[in-house]
């Protein structure tokens, strides 16, 4: 029998099937674009918010905001957890595998916490094999390693949307020795150690602050995207998966780390990637490649012997209605701050949240107050979109800055409720998706910077 973890946060929700809505087809039909996969400027792909009805994996409608919280909460401790390098006192093990030899390959082993994964992170459409089969894949800068369900699902497999990848169906498919050098890498991708079956095939373990994971074997087939397609793609082909991945099929890593996507894909198309964040009622992108660099304002990545993997950046400044907060200069560095596309609430200094929260709140003097909700302590009556918000300019290192409307400074927790998407940090500071989305953003790890350009998704 396999040993199962329990599972912190239930939620049931996330695998129900959404009922189709009359409308909600002409609408999304509206906003699919004609993507060119591959030309002259890169890869491009097309993100979904993970609240869209137009996502092709939408978490329910229904699901209330205090979940996304709650599992939001899960990834900040993780993120945490893997700063200061503490491992998890979870385990997880493979005990039976009649076909393929994983009998006895996986002791149970302490597994390394990486980010919460779920119904905060944007989504996308990956092809594998030979012949190309379609899959929604979860985009996560906070992680590596891409991996996907694979059929037989020897232990668990989690309700995903379309079928799941069968490798028997890919002429291309091929598992990974335990003597290949990227099965030596997989401890840097995942944070935990790689095993070896009895057939000498490569396992990897990829476990999530939310107890989420997923184990399999490390493999290599073709990847493609549209008509494009990259041989020798090296990822993780799930066995056990378990958790909180809405019904998407798996994960792709862009991390910096030679397993993931970003990295294998680079002799071909570079050591960059752009990508628009949407908004719920719109959709976005992503783009691996080339770029042009003359549209953004630039900030300095920022190296850290905490995680060389995450991206690091450094705030440097807050204005609220073109008036600085009332903090020094120096609490802005005094958390390491990561830029991560999975977080919804970002999370500042201890000091300058408060005079944010404190300026916000005279600044919307007018708006009738509401009270806390979860985390979230300066909330409104009314909607973003509909109340007077005080604009807010977050400046990082090098003179990027970030500009924020009310729907990045706010989000709706319900149809009369809307907070500052903001909280305190705890052990670093987390520039979260809410205040990205809709803008163009840049990671050129080439350069070593990352760039900012309104009107991304535009």
């Amino acid at each position: 029998m396999a040993l199962h973890l329990l599972h912190l946060l239930a939620f049931s929700l996330l695998f129900a099937v959404a009922t189709p809505i009359r409308g909600i087809t002409d609408v999304c039909s509206s906003q699919i674009k004609d993507f060119q996969y591959l030309n002259s400027t890169g890869l491009h792909l097309e993100l979904h918010h993970p609240r869209s009805p137009c996502s092709p994996a939408p978490v329910p409608a229904d699901l209330p905001f205090t979940a996304v919280l709650t599992h939001d909460d899960a990834r900040i401790s993780s993120l945490a957890a893997r700063l200061a390098k503490t491992p998890s006192a979870r385990a997880t093990s493979l005990d039976a595998d009649a076909d393929a030899g994983l009998a006895g390959s996986l002791a149970s082993v302490p597994l390394s916490p990486g980010a919460s994964v779920g119904v905060g992170n944007y989504v996308t459409r990956m092809g594998l094999g030979t012949p190309a089969t379609q899959y929604v894949m979860v985009v996560d800068t906070g992680s590596s390693l891409t991996w996907l369900q694979c059929s037989p699902c020897l232990v668990s497999c989690h309700r995903q949307s379309g079928p799941v990848f069968n490798p028997k169906s890919s002429s291309t498919y091929a598992s990974v020795g335990c003597s290949a050098q990227q099965c030596s890498d997989l401890p840097s991708a995942t944070l935990n150690p790689s095993a070896c079956s009895s057939s000498n095939v490569c396992i990897y373990q990829a476990s999530y602050g939310d107890s989420s994971f997923s184990v399999g074997y490390l493999s290599k087939d073709t990847v493609s995207f549209g008509s494009t397609s990259l041989p020798n793609f090296y990822y993780g082909c799930g066995q056990d998966n378990e958790g909180l991945f809405g019904r998407s099929a798996g994960l792709i890593g862009l991390a910096r780390n030679k397993l993931s996507l970003l990295y294998q894909l680079a002799p071909s198309l570079g050591y960059s990637f752009t990508y628009c964040l949407p908004s719920s009622s719109s959709s976005g992108y992503l783009s691996l490649g080339s770029y042009n660099p003359g549209q953004y304002s630039y900030t300095p990545m920022v190296s850290s012997s905490l995680d060389d993997s995450l991206y690091f950046i450094k705030l440097s400044g807050m204005t609220v209605a073109g008036n600085p907060l009332s903090v020094s200069s120096s609490a802005y560095s005094s958390l390491p701050t990561i830029i991560d596309s999975g977080t919804v609430i970002t999370r500042l200094p201890t000091s300058v949240y408060s005079a944010l929260s404190k300026a916000v709140a005279a600044a919307m003097k007018g708006t009738s107050r509401a009270s806390a909700y979860s985390i979230l302590d300066t909330c409104f009556k009314g909607q973003a979109s509909r109340v007077s918000a005080p604009a807010v300019t977050m400046s990082f290192a090098g003179g990027a800055a970030l500009k924020l409307s009310a729907q990045n400074l706010l989000v709706d927790v319900d149809d009369s409720t809307t907070c500052l998407a903001f909280a305190p940090a705890r052990s670093a500071a987390i520039i979260g998706n809410t205040q990205q989305q809709t803008f163009s953003v840049v990671y050129d790890v080439k350069s070593s910077r990352i760039g900012f350009a309104a009107g991304g998704c535009s």
